[in-house]
């Protein structure tokens, strides 16, 4: 029987994940907040109560590492004996593997705004219906992996597509470290498919682009005059349920200098979306302000390309054969199905290690599917 291929104090968990240095900085925190002159200045306190719950999920993460590694010697030692333990022997390494897998990636995420919960708008490409409805395919896969993940989520604008689908969405997904994990769905997808709108059921390709942004809050300052915004107000409509109210209370906001549009229409108080517009703006401009920081290191993909071929990130495949595959990662799974029902973990942690490597490739289609 191997030995666990992940011990508590490892090499290669060592690189990544350093309990010691997690406490002391922890440690360090809680002195800082035993202050009471600190509560008075909530943009230096509320920064630290945030990394102090950071760093308190990291301490139990290591907590529970010990104790599933202790489980694991203590088996092989009732082995040793000549315990019949191995069924639990190796359920027990799988669950370990797993486990510090989980880990590796929450330990990528180390980004000022990673921690943050993430505001996601969904947008169909040039093609009419069906795009529209490609996009609100999108729009379900992110909802799954929320749903999948504990996650809440809250739609902050939908527009119903003239036929089908929808002409944008924008929600929020409640969770920790939701942006972190998210930061990379922001690009182009394409899909290829036979159409359900064609009646001599012909392949179409369709675009849609997802972008990604943290929501921030106090602690994080974005400089937001209010002369630099155009607040424009509208009656809500839609295909009811949750996406709709018949008052003059939803809000666009626009900012002026950049061009930035967000608009909230799920409340019914008109004084309720505002806020909520406001808080959008504020993280779509901080995010903004990170797009071009990213471009001039050239970190990151720009997503702000046309949603059409050669700029996708990546490709659902469903006709001829099934596959989804990301273009910066190379990364590929077999089970459409499954992706597009929120089954995101190979993608989401790809990219993560991708970045940390950095080996993500550019977007485009130089080694596009064939179909």
């Amino acid at each position: 029987m191997p030995t666990p291929r992940c011990a508590t104090r490892c090499a290669t968990c060592g690189s990544i994940f350093d309990p010691a240095r997690i406490r002391r900085e922890l440690s360090e925190i809680e002195t800082k907040l035993a202050d009471p002159a600190l509560w008075s200045n909530p943009a230096v306190s509320q920064p630290l109560m945030r990394d102090r719950k950071r760093l308190e999920a990291l301490v139990r993460d290591d907590d529970e590492l010990v104790r599933r590694t202790g489980d694991i010697e203590a088996y092989f030692e009732l082995a040793k004996e000549g315990e019949d333990v191995l069924a639990d022997l190796e359920q027990s390494i799988k669950e370990l593997a797993a486990f510090a897998e989980a880990l590796e990636a929450r330990t990528m995420l180390s980004g000022e705004a990673d921690a943050l919960n993430a505001i996601v708008t969904v947008h169909p490409g040039a093609g009419g219906t069906e795009s529209q409805d490609w996009a609100e395919m999108l729009l379900r896969m992110y909802l799954r992996w929320a749903e999948q993940q504990g996650f809440k989520t809250e739609m902050n604008d939908y527009q119903d597509g003239e036929e089908a689908g929808i002409k944008s969405a924008t929600f929020t997904i409640t969770g920790e470290y939701a942006f972190g994990m998210l930061a990379g769905e922001s690009g182009v997808h394409r899909l290829v498919r036979i159409s359900p709108f064609d009646s001599a059921k012909r392949r179409h390709t369709s675009f849609a682009s997802v972008f990604v942004s943290p929501e921030i809050d106090d602690s994080i300052h974005v400089d937001l005059k209010t002369e630099d915004l155009r607040i424009d107000t509208y009656r809500s409509g839609g295909k009811g349920g949750q996406h709709v109210n018949t008052t003059d209370s939803a809000v666009r906001m626009t900012h002026l200098p950049t061009g930035i549009v967000v608009q909230c229409q799920n409340e019914r108080s008109q004084h309720k979306n505002r806020d909520k517009a406001m808080k959008m703006m504020r993280s779509r401009l901080y995010e903004y302000e990170l797009e071009k920081k990213r471009a001039d290191a050239k970190k990151l993909e720009d997503s702000k390309l046309d949603i059409n071929f050669g700029s996708q990130i990546r490709s659902y495949v469903l006709q001829p054969y099934r596959m989804v595959k990301d273009h910066r990662t190379k990364i590929e799974v077999g089970d459409a199905d499954k992706v597009l029902d929120g089954y995101l973990e190979p993608f989401l942690k790809g990219y993560l290690l991708a970045k940390r490597r950095g080996t993500a490739v550019a977007t485009g289609a130089d080694d596009d599917l064939e179909v």
